[in-house]
């Protein structure tokens, strides 16, 4: 709740854990932002370096910041699942503690989201940044998230490759209808698919949002299937969990999806043979990428600095 007790109307859950070198700069970008009706919920994983002191120092500065800290790390998906439960607003956005967004990136999802009563998820261009806030290379969004049929946008997600929709703006009533997020590998796509299972999403043309890729990031920090899982879930470190059940458990992840979405019987069958279709042929090269692993758009095409896109990046923390 805000100090006058009035519910924001978009709720960001920050969840991290030992992000100090970029935290309070994504933390700047956050908070310089148009669009100011937001509440932001840092769910602090127990981190054991100056993670809390830089959010207790935000905290104290903006009243719009609740942090939570964690007595002990229970890994990134419960965490960013927790997080959630902790925003109130009807509409929620995860954030990531080294990404930047540029000053308009909440507001022009939250005006896509009431524009458009039938899209639940709006998300914006992106590119990638390297660990100085350079950009590396930006990329063209080319699933058909924004089909009106939900086998169009299951088979999109199944076969195509990128996206970064887990980070876009969520209508929460929808977020709250879904299985949450897991642990098994690739769970985020299965996550999100099933999102994309109750409505179409919608993607901002504007280069408004900057995945940081460096050395420390989860992705590159667990270069195995097994360790990324750990670093999701610590449960995931028993012999129970061998690298054949994790991915198991993400083709089953697909199959409940569709068992749990509210979908014609029509829809249903055709949203199987999509997924048959990709476990036969063992998806076209490139499913399954993070978008930084993709092929880039020709750089030249960028004619924007994110300097001149990301809220006071020097001005707030002076």
């Amino acid at each position: 709740m805000t100090v006058s007790g009035r519910t924001p109307r978009l709720g960001i859950g920050l969840p991290v854990y030992n992000g100090e070198e970029y935290l309070a700069e994504s933390l700047d970008a956050l908070l310089g932002q148009t669009y100011e009706d937001f509440e932001l919920v840092i769910s602090d994983n127990a981190s054991t370096d100056g993670t809390q002191d830089i959010c207790r120092k935000y905290a104290a500065q903006d009243s719009r910041i609740r942090y939570i800290r964690l007595s002990r790390n229970i890994g990134a998906a419960p965490n960013h699942n927790y997080v959630f439960t902790q925003c109130h607003g009807e509409l929620f956005k995860w954030a990531s503690h080294d990404d930047l967004y540029a000053r308009d990136l909440l507001r022009a999802c939250v005006e896509a989201l009431d524009e458009r009563p039938d899209v639940i998820l709006a998300h914006a261009d992106q590119a990638v940044i390297d660990g100085d806030g350079q950009v590396k290379v930006p990329y063209e969004y080319g699933l058909a998230t924004d089909s009106p049929r939900a086998p169009e946008r299951f088979r999109s997600m199944l076969f195509e490759p990128g996206g970064d929709d887990f980070y876009g703006v969520m209508r929460a009533d929808v977020l709250r209808r879904v299985k949450p997020h897991d642990s098994y590998h690739h769970a985020d796509r299965t996550f999100v698919t099933e999102i994309g299972l109750h409505g179409p999403f919608h993607q901002v043309p504007e280069l408004l949002y900057f995945r940081r890729d460096h050395p420390t990031r989860a992705e590159r920090a667990n270069p195995s299937k097994r360790s990324r899982c750990v670093n999701l879930d610590p449960r995931r470190a028993g012999l129970l969990h061998p690298t054949p059940r994790l991915l198991a458990e993400y083709v089953w992840g697909f199959v409940a999806a569709i068992r749990r979405a509210p979908l014609s019987a029509a829809d249903r069958r055709a949203c199987y043979r999509h997924l048959a279709a990709w476990m036969t042929s063992r998806a076209r090269p490139g499913a399954g990428e993070r978008v930084e692993d993709r092929a880039p758009i020709d750089p030249a095409k960028l004619t924007v600095s994110v300097d001149a896109l990301v809220a006071g990046r020097e001005g707030r923390r002076a």
